[in-house]
């Protein structure tokens, strides 16, 4: 066997592995399998992990037609479907049960905060490890998205203070995604170097791969959809039994679950060292969460509430929203300059931790990411006015 059919050989192999990883949570949500909460998790995660190796494919090879950027985007939104599925349930539910409204903000924070205290770090870390250098550089082409965060975070500081999400939030925050969709779908198409199964999809004819493109980002939509409510619920279920609190199971199990295609993605993608694309599907998830994610609750509340109405938001819920403003400021300031160094990572993982592990001093936390966040926006303050020209320019 030649080396040539032996790489074609094996990237059919990958592939054909990932769609078998899908097919147990079909079976399951079919109802043809049916298990315990923990067995159940476990067969729709291995769904995820299947749908989000094609997702990681797809994705890549877009890139040969679309920019980085708007390719990333498109990655986010359907990575983040399962988030939005969770909360859109709770959002609905809310109408006609205020604790639900508890669970919708605590389910948003907690996957925001997640994303970045987590995913980013994790990225880091693997580019770090595998390449031995101390600080990752990033392409000015990520401006864009480091510029519409920063919009998207500024703006939700000023949420808590009406002590409720309403339409009016909603129209801003949505505004500010689909002016951030528009600016990346027009950013320069650049020639991708692809690897295994996304090497093989992109070998095809121009037809061709295109189709097989638009399949694979609608099978492992679709995957991650059907899965990730009941992989959550799974976890949830599973972790009533063991007795742990139903707040943190909402803040961080669920979270955790729904997170998972976006994880897997960008660790894949830093494994390959194209920690550059990692961190960028990862900024662009949080821009999308930050701003479609949240600006979508308060319309859906208003829909199930059958009139216009505002999603309420007591104390709790608001030191929960300045919390994740604070960490995502704290980490666009860390950012600003195009670099990231290992004790940037460090940074974002151990205030993170701290504020998990120790909850009663959340909002010290948030003092905290504020103090160094304002420290480094000063010092980098020169490059704050390139970031909003990339960000801005449509032409």
């Amino acid at each position: 066997m030649t080396d040539k059919s032996s790489t074609s050989t094996l990237r059919i192999t990958i592939m054909i592995i990932a769609i078998l990883l899908t097919l147990p949570g079909i079976l399951v949500k079919l109802g043809i399998i049916q298990n315990g909460y923990g067995a159940e998790a476990l067969l729709f995660g291995l769904g995820l992990l299947g749908a989000a190796l094609m997702l990681s494919w797809a994705a890549e090879v877009s890139q040969m037609d679309i920019s980085q950027g708007f390719a990333l985007a498109i990655l986010a939104f359907i990575a983040v479907l399962p988030e939005y599925a969770v909360d859109m349930v709770f959002a609905w539910k809310a109408a006609g049960d205020p604790q639900m409204a508890h669970f919708a903000l605590a389910n948003m924070t907690g996957a925001n905060r997640l994303l970045i205290g987590l995913g980013w770090p994790m990225v880091l870390i693997i580019f770090f490890i595998k390449t031995k250098k101390k600080s990752l550089a990033l392409s000015k082409e990520h401006s864009t998205e480091i510029f519409y965060l920063i919009c998207a975070t500024v703006y939700a500081f000023s949420i808590p203070f009406k002590s409720s999400l309403n339409l009016i939030d909603a129209a801003i925050l949505v505004a500010i995604f689909v002016t951030y969709i528009i600016r990346t779908a027009r950013a320069e198409v650049e020639e991708p170097e692809l690897v295994g199964p996304a090497a093989m999809i992109g070998s095809f004819s121009t037809g061709v791969r295109r189709t097989w493109v638009a399949l694979l980002f609608l099978y492992s939509g679709f995957i991650i959809f059907i899965s990730a409510e009941p992989f959550a619920h799974s976890l949830v279920e599973f972790g009533r039994e063991a007795g742990i609190d139903q707040f943190l199971l909402v803040q961080w199990v669920a979270p955790l679950a729904s997170e998972a295609p976006e994880f897997i993605v960008a660790g894949i993608w830093a494994s390959r060292l194209q920690a550059q694309a990692a961190m960028g599907a990862l900024i662009s998830s949080k821009v999308n969460q930050w701003t479609l994610l949240v600006g979508t609750l308060p319309v859906v509340y208003s829909i199930a509430s059958g009139k216009v109405s505002a999603l309420p938001l007591d104390m709790k819920q608001d030191h929960e929203i300045w919390l994740t403003a604070g960490q995502s400021i704290f980490a666009v300031a860390i950012l600003c300059n195009l670099k990231i160094s290992w004790y940037g990572a460090i940074m974002l993982v151990v205030l993170f931790m701290a504020q998990l592990i120790f909850s009663e001093i959340r909002m010290e936390v948030m003092w905290i990411y504020l103090l160094f966040a304002a420290v480094i926006l000063l010092r980098e303050r020169k490059h704050l006015p390139g970031l909003a020209k990339i960000g801005l320019k449509f032409k």
